[in-house]
């Protein structure tokens, strides 16, 4: 429903064209020109804070011309009920507002126009398309941004001038205003003439596939990584980048939505986004001999149809889901798993995929995190909380939150000797169960309480120096960043994007060094026993992991990922399906500490955590950890590495024997022809040569 704010701001404004009705059928010019102006400002505001209020209201039938044509309306009615029918003013008026909504419809084609002709066929970062193709310049913002509400709210002259001149019996100010309002209305169409013709119209789809294309052929890319999804899906080629940057062949990413496009992270990997699935099968993508799927999804067919290059699915995470073990996963030339796990699964749900499609690769993501060494001296141990959301299933045992969150941190804020908590709910959290958005902000209090009564006590002393110099550290590098966010990033649109999409490299590596160092002081900037919530990307999950000396979770690919950090954790079997079952069930959790909705069984995850001697988890972990992620060594980049390049030889192998049977088809046909009798036909099964038979 938005904020608190935006919510009065609807309800003045629904409340406003009542009050506007009431005025005009009184009549009141001063009550109807403040009941106006409640409704213009709010509506302004809702437009500038984009709330999702405007949207629910056009549902309703209450969009924004109907807002602005009902007040209009209601002005005229006014001027009846002040009995000025026979006034110039009022024809004035009325010939004002048709010609105002005339103007309505010229204006609204060419903002559509122009958005149409500027989204590109094929949108791209990192890809030199400047030098091939000319993309003239974006319009200015001012035209395009929430044109529909500017173009509506140039009636506000005419508003006021006819109020003006209601009030004070003079036609003359009314009509300046209405020549004002009629003016100012064709002039913005007439500014958006030139946008649609001439040279500041982009190529056409052909000109620019054939520029990509060009670019295609002259860079070669190798490994494609290929992705579709929704706008909450970004993060599932967002993880990938990175990996994509260090490949020893030459990479691509493929994008097949726009949106994914806007949210995908920063990267130095050229991506294309290609959201036709006809335009992407014309595309030149010859060199390519290895293609990589995050996820599972329809439009995957539109590249797996390409026959020259072998096709992988390396999936967004390690976990025990149904998610993990797809049927659909069997149409794929191999299926890159973390560790002998990701094998086991497929042969256990028995879905169709060969034990010899399957490559263990590790996973190169993990790499940023870091071994336990031990709780370091002189500092209690961290516990962090990281439940996954409810899902849309309704299941129980999708998260500890609900039912088991709140004795969860009950028990490790009130635990002798003290430890910290770090909570670090799902961002999904509570957007489908109102029972789990209500825990979370019962946990988040929780924490907060906690950490007041924890700064009230004598045993814990903050270094204020320390901490005041890592705040002034924060605020340098945060403003640093958004300076650099800022810089370049100023486009106006898809097409103005597209061709200034080269990444500066130097920019780039120094958001990457300031953001390791917004890290390294944003732990240093409160003390290093206080509990915290933390939401929202930054520090990132696998920072928390860092700072953590064991974790409290629930069954997702936050478990596999954790277990990399060979730390001790714990696993809440919410739906109390019992230990034994739940191992079963469950490969990560069986170097877990398995606990029940109480939470009784924390003091077994803590007193490892204060006595690594004393775990008797402690084998399993690194046992569990080599059977989910594979061996340390060779590292999962390296092994991930080998296995594209031995597949890219697979293709080409494949390739070049396909070329020689196709050669040695040619040769064959062309013999034949050669050999035939001149005047007659080659003859194929069922011909006669045109010989009788009788």
């Amino acid at each position: 429903m938005g904020s608190a704010a935006e919510l009065a701001a609807a309800v003045l404004m629904v409340a406003g064209f009542p009050a506007l009705m009431l005025a005009a059928l009184v009549p009141s010019v001063p009550a109807f020109a403040a009941a106006a102006a409640v409704t213009y400002l709010a509506d302004h505001y809702l437009h500038r804070k984009g709330s999702y209020l405007i949207n629910r209201l056009g549902k309703v039938r209450a969009g924004l011309s109907i807002r602005f044509l009902i007040r209009q309306l209601l002005l005229v009615l006014l001027l009846a009920r002040l009995s000025l029918a026979d006034n110039l003013i009022y024809y004035g008026a009325i010939a004002c507002f048709i010609a105002f909504y005339g103007l309505q419809a010229p204006h609204g084609a060419l903002v559509q126009l122009i958005r149409n002709r500027r989204r590109m066929p094929v949108a791209t970062r990192n890809v030199d398309l400047k030098s091939r193709i000319r993309i003239p310049d974006a319009p200015p913002r001012r035209l395009l941004h929430r044109s529909a509400e500017k173009m509506l709210h140039l009636d506000l002259a005419a508003v006021v001038g006819v109020l003006l001149a209601a009030e004070l019996k003079s036609s003359l100010i009314g009509f300046a205003g209405i020549g004002l309002t009629v003016a100012l209305a064709t002039l913005y169409v007439l500014a958006l003439v030139p946008y649609v013709r001439g040279r500041k119209i982009p190529p056409n789809a052909e000109r620019v596939l054939a520029a990509v294309d060009d670019w295609l052929g002259e860079y070669k890319p190798e490994t494609v990584l290929y992705f579709s999804g929704s706008k909450d899906s970004a993060y599932q080629v967002n993880m990938w980048l990175d990996t994509m940057e260090k490949l020893d062949s030459k990479p691509l990413i493929i994008l097949r939505e726009r949106v994914i496009l806007t949210n995908l992270a920063p990267t130095t990997v050229p991506v294309i986004c290609v959201p036709g699935g006809v335009h992407l099968m014309n595309l030149d993508l010859s060199t390519v001999r290895v293609a990589l799927y995050a996820a599972n999804v329809g439009k995957n067919i539109h590249l797996l149809r390409v026959p020259t290059m072998k096709h992988v699915f390396i999936g967004h995470g390690d976990s025990d889901k149904l998610a993990s073990v797809n049927p659909f996963s069997k149409v794929y030339d191999e299926v890159w798993t973390a560790g002998r796990a990701g094998r086991d699964r497929y042969a256990i749900a028995d879905v169709g995929v060969r034990d010899d499609d399957i490559v263990e690769v590790g996973r190169p993501q993990l790499a940023p995190i870091q071994p336990w060494q031990g709780v370091p001296e002189g500092r209690i141990p961290t516990v962090l909380y990281a439940p996954t959301w409810e899902g849309w299933d309704g299941n129980p045992g999708n998260t500890s939150i609900v039912l088991a969150g709140e004795n969860i941190v009950r028990k490790l804020v009130a635990a002798d000797p003290p430890v910290r908590v770090l909570y670090k709910p799902h961002p999904f959290t509570g957007t489908v169960s109102k029972e789990a958005g209500a825990a979370h902000q019962r946990i988040t209090a929780l924490v907060r309480k906690a950490a007041a009564e924890r700064a009230m006590d004598p045993r814990f002393v903050a270094d204020t120096a320390a901490q005041a110099q890592a705040k002034a550290e924060l605020e340098r590098i945060e403003a640093r960043l958004a300076q650099l966010s800022g810089a370049g990033n100023d486009r106006g649109d898809e097409a103005e994007a597209t061709r200034e999409g080269l990444i500066d490299l130097a920019r780039h590596e120094e958001v990457a060094r300031l953001r390791a160092e917004w890290n390294d002081a944003y732990w240093r900037s409160f003390p290093s026993w206080e509990h915290r919530v933390i939401t929202g990307a930054e520090p990132r999950l696998y920072d928390c992991f860092n700072v953590s000396d064991a974790m409290v979770s629930d069954i997702s690919s936050v478990v596999s990922d954790f277990i990399a950090s060979g730390k001790p954790y714990a696993v809440t079997d919410s739906a109390e399906v019992g230990v034994e079952e739940f191992k079963r069930n469950n490969t990560a959790v069986r170097a877990a500490v398995i606990l029940s909705n109480s939470a009784s069984e924390l003091g077994e995850l803590l007193g490892a955590v204060r006595d690594p001697a004393a775990d008797p988890l402690a084998e399993d972990r690194k046992e569990l950890k080599q059977y989910l992620l594979g061996p340390d060594e060779p590292t999962s980049l390296e092994q991930f590495n080998t296995a594209v390049a031995n597949l890219a030889l697979k293709a080409e192998t494949r390739n070049v024997g396909q070329q020689s049977r196709d050669a040695a088809a040619l040769a064959q046909a062309e013999a034949e022809l050669a050999n035939a009798v001149p005047g007659q036909r080659v003859s194929t099964a069922g011909d006669t040569d045109g010989v009788g038979t009788g």
